[in-house]
């Protein structure tokens, strides 16, 4: 099948990268000339574990567009893959759906072909139908389930494990009016052996912020748990197994340290809450969970002061700047609270992450010009004996922590072993 991606971003790279590899012809569109000129040299914008290599194995099986017209006319179904950032009063900011429908709608009147177009975007409940739908009908001139399909294809990737989440996925989840469009994006999904859910739109965008939602949420109850179990020297990790294999529960994402970041939790959790609450709901859970996670980083801060009570003028090793390991994301990710905090206690900070270094610099600029950053994390460990393990990149596993101090945030076992004075968050 011919496919067209919006949005040539985490989400829509790799999807477009996974339709090629299961035998679909790809064309991605974006703004970026940059992003364009290195997709269309088989170079990832992105750090994404196996993304190069499937990009260099297919070149010229994809290529990437600024123009709409070209993407629409020569493709069978368009996915809407494009940023929904949040506001400053936490709902997100639809600029760049809105942005896409518009073009997209213009490209489709001049179509005489059925095109199915897809959110795969997060967004709100309501919005595919309430938004998207008037957007592509007013600048298409058709009728959405008649002359054009409309759909909802919420994405469940994890940074890191993207590729694996998107050929082998626990669900896929298909939100649809009409039958047309949904024969067609059931042979699309085909080839993917998983369970398939198909409901109606507004359903598949709230399973995703559902899902979110209550996974964040685990997180949080878990590392509240931790910290009880620190003051009462129990190790938490050890809790969670036996919780975890109550059948009813599960042992995923009960790894206890210093929160969630990225691009999904704090954004949807917010924007979640924000939607509840124009609703007229007060989400109690869902807002003890995030404020649960803002607080948790401050932990490693607080474990270190044990150890070394004045920090000014104090050297200062960070392991870790990308939210989570294999990944060079930054967004929300804890290390900037943890630097930040670093900073206005006095410390000379140092610190180390295998990719991310360069978008933390660039993200951050309050924090990027006021720390030193080492090629190496035995350059961290060699300038200080005073160690936190913000992110648990294999790396950091490898090392040898004698004669440190550390006080670690996401269990990394070789500092556990090795260290002369160990503190773990929640253990």
């Amino acid at each position: 099948m011919r496919i067209s991606i919006i949005g040539s971003g985490y989400v829509g790279l790799v999807t477009g990268m996974g339709f090629v590899k299961l035998g679909n012809e790809v064309i991605f569109v974006d703004v970026d000339d940059n992003k364009i000129e290195m997709i269309n040299n088989a170079q990832p914008p992105i750090y994404e574990e196996g993304l190069e290599e499937l990009m260099k194995e297919f070149k010229g099986k994809y290529h990437a567009t600024k123009n709409y017209r070209e993407a629409i006319l020569n493709s069978d179904v368009t996915f809407i893959a494009v940023g929904t950032p949040s506001r400053e009063d936490s709902s997100i900011d639809l600029k760049y759906v809105e942005t896409a429908s518009r073009s997209i709608g213009e490209a489709l009147k001049e179509k005489s072909d059925y095109h199915v177009v897809v959110v795969k975007s997060t967004v709100l409940p309501g919005t595919t139908e309430e938004i998207v739908k008037p957007i592509l009908e007013e600048h298409s001139g058709k009728k959405a389930f008649e002359d054009f399909g409309l759909a909802m294809n919420p994405e469940f990737l994890r940074e890191g494990v993207a590729l694996k989440d998107f050929l082998n996925p626990d669900r896929i989840v298909i939100g649809v009016q009409d039958e047309r469009t949904r024969q067609v994006l059931e042979g699309l999904y085909a080839p993917i052996n998983a369970p398939k859910l198909f409901t109606d739109i507004k359903t598949a965008e709230m399973i995703k912020y559902a899902s979110n939602a209550f996974l964040a949420t685990k997180i949080s109850f878990a590392n509240e748990i931790g910290n009880i179990c620190k003051k009462l020297g129990i190790d938490s990790w050890k809790v969670f197994e036996g919780v975890g294999l109550d059948h009813r529960i599960s042992p995923h994402f009960f790894r206890t340290g210093i929160g969630w970041g990225g691009s999904c939790f704090p954004k949807d959790t917010k924007a979640l809450v924000r939607k509840a609450e124009e609703l007229g709901e007060d989400p109690i859970i869902i807002k003890a969970a995030i404020e649960v996670n803002e607080r948790q980083p401050l932990k490693l801060i607080e474990l270190l002061k044990k150890h070394v009570p004045d920090l000014n003028g104090k050297k200062v090793g960070v392991l870790g700047l990308a939210f989570k390991p294999n990944t060079d994301d930054v967004r929300e990710t804890r290390a900037y609270l943890v630097v930040k905090k670093l900073l206005e206690g006095g410390a000379k900070v140092i610190v180390h992450d295998p990719q991310a270094m360069e978008n933390f610099k660039r993200s951050y600029p309050d924090v990027g010009g006021h720390i030193t950053y080492a090629s190496t994390p035995e350059e961290v460990l060699n300038s200080t004996d005073v160690i936190l393990i913000v992110t648990e990149w294999q790396q950091f596993e490898e090392l040898d922590y004698s004669g440190k101090i550390v006080v670690d945030g996401r269990r990394v076992r070789a500092a556990e072993r090795t260290a002369r004075i160990y503190e773990g968050v929640c253990w």
